[in-house]
């Protein structure tokens, strides 16, 4: 059987894969395994989700197996994700829940869990509550039971914390901001006004059905239409859950994660606040972050693809900074996981503190041409490692030197190579891409 748990918790359409029946069972067992651990006291878990309609129904589940298990729950209703981590950390809770699907669509909807302290939970606790779904326990009765208690100021909360963690004033800016009819729509306005920004928000209505709906991170022609239609500086795009973030110039350019995170590298490395000078992105992101930070004395640790991977190597080496061209970028200091919206103040005040326009600042790196191919095989794992794949991509590297990059990456869930090439030209990164695709073809 299949882990239940993905990378990024359980996900899958609403009603369907994710059935209230199995939010509250993976609720119960959640609650129990913290009793398990240590019973000496009353444990409080923390509720939050996005505004997609099947949310309503998984927090209400989430609240009934929590309280179920004889834990109390803290309601603090449609939040951002990282703002859940951060008042999980806050509030002295025990656990954090985030229902969420993030960038999916609307029928799709998830369950994230964080420990104590706003951290992802290890594999191997989420394995135990797996494990632990189907079991018949003594439930507790009278005042065991767990009670509910709604957080009303918790918005407020979070953007305060924000502003602590990123306090340079924005005045003089003007920012269009698309909250994807998500998590955001609230928050993210009320943050950068707070900041001292002139914000036009869009999209920021959510009804439940509308949530990423042709709108925000994946969708950024909205975005670059109104910063140029308003006039603005630049715009901000997050995702249905807010842990992402990507940009837009005044022009109407996209600044993807990538760029971001080498603006922002650059300014944390000037300040002295980039530990051991390292940044840490993925093994997807372009080979141009690679050189900017070359050329910037800036060391780069590359992970495997996932933000579960970035926040271990950012974790396990104290570092500053990381992740993913996706725009999900981590700042331990201040977050415990991916937060759009911190991210997103840090960007603007680089641009407030050095009177620099975004375009002028995504400049410190140059995306090169970037062609990803996905090959459906017979045997995954045998194609990469068949000599002749292995001699081809030797001779591409050769061939393409320090100016490009070959990236074999097996698909997680499917019978897929996704070849990646970068070069100086899209023309030669297309031509050396099929030509590798055709190699891993043959084992078909």
């Amino acid at each position: 059987m299949s882990r239940l748990f993905g990378t990024d918790g359980v996900r899958g359409l609403a009603n369907a894969d994710l059935t209230p029946e199995l939010a509250m069972s993976v609720a119960a067992a959640a609650a129990r395994v913290l009793y398990d651990r240590d019973d000496s006291k009353r444990r409080v878990a923390l509720v939050g989700r996005d505004p997609r309609a099947s949310g309503e129904m998984l927090e209400a589940a989430v609240t009934a197996g929590l309280t179920s298990a004889g834990a109390d729950v803290l309601r603090v209703g449609v939040l951002p994700t990282p703002a859940v981590a951060h008042l999980v950390a806050e509030l002295g809770a025990d656990l954090g829940v985030m229902i969420s699907a993030s960038h999916n669509p609307m029928p799709d909807n998830g369950i994230k869990l964080f420990a104590a302290g706003g951290q992802k939970l290890p594999d191997v606790v989420e394995d135990e509550i797996e494990a632990r779904l189907a079991e018949q326990v003594e439930r507790p009765t009278g005042v065991h039971v767990g009670r509910v208690r709604d957080v009303p100021d918790a918005v407020h909360r979070y953007v305060d914390h924000l502003l602590e963690a990123a306090p340079q004033p924005l005045n003089g800016l003007k920012v269009v901001v698309d909250c994807a009819n998500g998590a955001a729509s609230t928050a993210a306005p009320e943050a950068y006004r707070r900041a001292g920004a002139d914000v036009v928000a869009i999209n920021a209505e959510p009804d439940g059905l509308n949530i990423n709906d042709g709108v925000g991170s994946t969708h950024l022609d909205v975005l670059q239409a109104a910063v140029v239609e308003h006039g603005a500086d630049l715009g901000v795009a997050h995702d249905g859950d807010a842990d992402r973030c990507l940009a837009v110039d005044a022009a109407g350019a996209v600044v993807d994660g990538d760029q971001i995170m080498a603006v922002l590298a650059v300014a944390m490395h000037e300040a002295g606040e980039l530990t051991e000078n390292t940044l840490v992105a993925t093994v997807m992101s372009n080979l141009g972050l690679h050189l900017a930070m070359r050329e910037h004395g800036v060391s780069l640790r590359t992970t495997a693809v996932g933000d579960r991977y970035v926040l271990e190597e950012l974790r396990s080496g104290g570092f500053a900074l990381g992740g993913e061209q996706s725009g999900h970028l981590v700042l331990p200091a201040h977050a415990t996981t991916g937060d759009g919206l911190l991210t997103a103040l840090r960007l603007m005040g680089r641009v407030a503190a050095t009177g620099t326009p975004l375009s002028s600042l995504a400049k410190v790196m140059r995306r090169l041409p970037q062609v990803l191919i996905n090959v459906r095989v017979a045997d995954k794992a045998a194609a990469v490692a068949a000599p002749e794949v292995v001699a081809a991509v030797a001779r591409t590297e050769a061939e393409l030197g320090e100016s490009g990059r070959v990236l074999l990456r097996q698909s997680g869930t499917e019978q897929l190579v996704r070849v990646m090439v970068e070069a100086q030209t899209e023309q030669s990164a297309q031509a050396a891409a099929e030509r590798l695709a055709e190699i891993v073809a043959s084992f078909r």
